[in-house]
Protein backbone atom coordinates (compact mmCIF):
# COMPACT_ATOMS: atom_id res chain seq x y z
CA UNK A 1 0.00 0.00 0.00
CA UNK A 2 2.98 2.42 0.72
CA UNK A 3 4.28 1.37 -2.69
CA UNK A 4 0.59 2.71 -4.18
CA UNK A 5 0.70 5.55 -2.37
CA UNK A 6 4.36 6.56 -3.41
CA UNK A 7 3.63 6.08 -7.50
CA UNK A 8 0.64 8.25 -6.91
CA UNK A 9 2.41 11.18 -5.46
CA UNK A 10 5.19 11.16 -7.88
CA UNK A 11 2.78 10.90 -10.40
CA UNK A 12 0.56 14.15 -9.20
CA UNK A 13 4.15 16.06 -8.02
CA UNK A 14 5.38 15.60 -12.28
CA UNK A 15 2.16 16.33 -13.52
CA UNK A 16 2.05 19.65 -11.52
CA UNK A 17 5.38 20.19 -12.30
CA UNK A 18 4.69 20.07 -16.18
CA UNK A 19 1.96 22.22 -15.74
CA UNK A 20 4.13 24.93 -14.05
CA UNK A 21 6.52 24.90 -16.40
CA UNK A 22 4.01 24.78 -19.77
CA UNK A 23 2.03 27.65 -18.38
CA UNK A 24 5.86 29.86 -17.01
CA UNK A 25 6.69 32.74 -19.02
CA UNK A 26 9.74 32.28 -20.91
CA UNK A 27 11.66 34.48 -19.32
CA UNK A 28 11.07 32.41 -15.89
CA UNK A 29 11.18 28.76 -17.44
CA UNK A 30 14.37 27.47 -17.41
CA UNK A 31 15.96 24.64 -19.75
CA UNK A 32 19.10 22.84 -19.56
CA UNK A 33 18.99 22.67 -23.71
CA UNK A 34 19.46 25.88 -25.91
CA UNK A 35 16.62 25.71 -27.95
CA UNK A 36 13.18 26.89 -26.79
CA UNK A 37 10.32 24.56 -25.93
CA UNK A 38 7.23 24.87 -27.32
CA UNK A 39 4.18 23.44 -25.33
CA UNK A 40 1.23 22.03 -27.63
CA UNK A 41 -1.06 24.53 -26.30
CA UNK A 42 0.81 27.71 -26.88
CA UNK A 43 -0.87 27.85 -30.81
CA UNK A 44 -3.93 27.94 -29.05
CA UNK A 45 -3.01 30.77 -26.85
CA UNK A 46 -3.91 34.39 -28.95
CA UNK A 47 -0.60 36.23 -30.18
CA UNK A 48 -0.25 40.21 -29.07
CA UNK A 49 -0.16 42.16 -32.41
CA UNK A 50 2.44 44.35 -32.52
CA UNK A 51 1.37 48.02 -32.14
CA UNK A 52 1.90 49.97 -35.51
CA UNK A 53 4.94 52.07 -35.07
CA UNK A 54 3.63 55.82 -35.18
CA UNK A 55 5.90 57.64 -38.05
CA UNK A 56 7.02 60.83 -36.35
CA UNK A 57 7.07 62.67 -39.00
CA UNK A 58 3.58 62.19 -39.83
CA UNK A 59 0.90 65.18 -39.80
CA UNK A 60 -0.46 65.54 -36.52
CA UNK A 61 -4.09 63.74 -36.80
CA UNK A 62 -5.79 66.70 -34.41
CA UNK A 63 -4.71 69.60 -36.54
CA UNK A 64 -7.74 69.97 -38.82
CA UNK A 65 -8.05 69.88 -42.83
CA UNK A 66 -6.96 71.73 -45.86
CA UNK A 67 -3.96 73.95 -46.81
CA UNK A 68 -2.30 74.81 -43.26
CA UNK A 69 1.01 75.39 -40.93
CA UNK A 70 0.95 72.94 -38.61
CA UNK A 71 2.94 73.97 -35.15
CA UNK A 72 3.37 70.62 -32.45
CA UNK A 73 4.29 72.58 -29.07
CA UNK A 74 5.47 69.20 -27.29
CA UNK A 75 7.62 67.98 -30.25
CA UNK A 76 9.11 71.60 -31.14
CA UNK A 77 7.94 70.73 -35.01
CA UNK A 78 6.16 72.59 -37.79
CA UNK A 79 4.70 70.55 -41.16
CA UNK A 80 3.34 72.65 -44.33
CA UNK A 81 0.41 70.94 -45.42
CA UNK A 82 -1.37 70.96 -49.02
CA UNK A 83 -5.10 70.86 -49.54
CA UNK A 84 -4.66 67.57 -49.42
CA UNK A 85 -3.15 67.10 -46.39
CA UNK A 86 0.18 65.80 -47.53
CA UNK A 87 2.87 67.11 -45.51
CA UNK A 88 4.75 69.10 -48.37
CA UNK A 89 7.51 69.99 -45.58
CA UNK A 90 8.18 69.37 -41.64
CA UNK A 91 11.02 70.41 -39.48
CA UNK A 92 12.40 70.93 -36.01
CA UNK A 93 11.85 74.93 -34.04
CA UNK A 94 12.91 76.31 -31.20
CA UNK A 95 10.21 77.50 -29.65
CA UNK A 96 9.65 80.60 -28.01
CA UNK A 97 9.11 81.44 -23.92
CA UNK A 98 5.59 82.55 -24.86
CA UNK A 99 3.51 80.33 -26.79
CA UNK A 100 0.20 80.26 -27.89
CA UNK A 101 -2.44 77.61 -26.65
CA UNK A 102 -3.45 74.90 -28.59
CA UNK A 103 -6.04 76.47 -31.47
CA UNK A 104 -6.47 77.83 -35.09
CA UNK A 105 -4.85 80.82 -36.00
CA UNK A 106 -4.51 82.44 -39.01
CA UNK A 107 -1.56 84.30 -40.46
CA UNK A 108 -2.04 88.48 -39.63
CA UNK A 109 1.48 89.82 -40.75
CA UNK A 110 5.15 89.20 -41.87
CA UNK A 111 7.95 91.18 -42.32
CA UNK A 112 10.70 90.47 -44.30
CA UNK A 113 13.81 91.27 -42.15
CA UNK A 114 13.83 92.93 -38.69
CA UNK A 115 15.48 93.33 -35.16
CA UNK A 116 14.22 90.79 -33.13
CA UNK A 117 12.87 90.97 -29.67
CA UNK A 118 16.40 89.74 -28.08
CA UNK A 119 18.09 91.94 -30.35
CA UNK A 120 19.07 89.18 -33.17
CA UNK A 121 18.37 90.45 -36.87
CA UNK A 122 15.63 87.72 -38.33
CA UNK A 123 13.93 87.60 -41.55
CA UNK A 124 10.95 85.86 -43.16
CA UNK A 125 8.35 86.53 -40.06
CA UNK A 126 5.29 84.85 -40.08
CA UNK A 127 2.97 86.04 -37.51
CA UNK A 128 -0.13 84.29 -36.10
CA UNK A 129 -0.75 84.95 -32.78
CA UNK A 130 -0.79 87.42 -29.63
CA UNK A 131 -0.64 86.22 -26.14
CA UNK A 132 -0.29 88.96 -23.29
CA UNK A 133 0.61 91.19 -25.68
CA UNK A 134 3.39 89.37 -27.39
CA UNK A 135 3.73 89.03 -30.74
CA UNK A 136 4.06 85.30 -31.68
CA UNK A 137 5.40 84.14 -34.93
CA UNK A 138 7.59 82.51 -37.02
CA UNK A 139 11.02 83.41 -38.36
CA UNK A 140 14.88 82.92 -39.27
CA UNK A 141 18.38 84.27 -37.29
CA UNK A 142 20.17 85.82 -40.08
CA UNK A 143 23.07 84.56 -38.63
CA UNK A 144 20.73 80.53 -39.04
CA UNK A 145 21.18 80.32 -35.29
CA UNK A 146 18.73 78.43 -33.54
CA UNK A 147 19.63 79.07 -29.61
CA UNK A 148 17.24 78.29 -26.88
CA UNK A 149 16.02 81.75 -25.70
CA UNK A 150 16.50 83.44 -21.90
CA UNK A 151 13.12 81.40 -20.75
CA UNK A 152 12.58 84.27 -18.61
CA UNK A 153 12.16 86.77 -21.50
CA UNK A 154 8.55 87.63 -22.64
CA UNK A 155 9.18 86.73 -26.39
CA UNK A 156 7.05 85.00 -29.16
CA UNK A 157 9.72 84.06 -31.74
CA UNK A 158 9.44 80.62 -32.98
CA UNK A 159 12.65 80.28 -34.34
CA UNK A 160 14.00 78.12 -37.67
CA UNK A 161 16.59 77.49 -40.19
CA UNK A 162 16.73 80.00 -42.78
CA UNK A 163 16.01 77.33 -45.54
CA UNK A 164 13.42 76.53 -43.11
CA UNK A 165 12.19 80.31 -42.63
CA UNK A 166 12.13 80.31 -46.59
CA UNK A 167 9.97 77.63 -47.09
CA UNK A 168 7.21 79.15 -44.60
CA UNK A 169 7.80 82.39 -45.83
CA UNK A 170 6.48 80.97 -49.18
CA UNK A 171 3.91 79.18 -47.70
CA UNK A 172 2.20 81.15 -45.18
CA UNK A 173 0.89 84.05 -46.40
CA UNK A 174 -1.26 86.46 -44.79
CA UNK A 175 -4.52 84.93 -44.06
CA UNK A 176 -3.04 81.40 -43.83
CA UNK A 177 -4.16 79.08 -41.52
CA UNK A 178 -1.59 78.02 -38.59
CA UNK A 179 -3.11 75.06 -36.58
CA UNK A 180 -1.66 74.54 -32.93
CA UNK A 181 -1.53 71.22 -31.23
CA UNK A 182 -0.16 70.17 -28.05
Amino acid sequence: MVAGLTAAAVVVVAVLAYQASANAPDSVASSASATPKSSASATDRPTAKPKPTKDPHAVPADSGTGERVVYALKDRRVWLVDGNGKALRTFTVMPSPVSPPPDVYQVTSRSGTVQGSDGVPIEHVVRFANVDNVAVGFSAAQDGSMEAPDPTSKTGGVRMTREDGNAMWTFATVGAKVVVVR
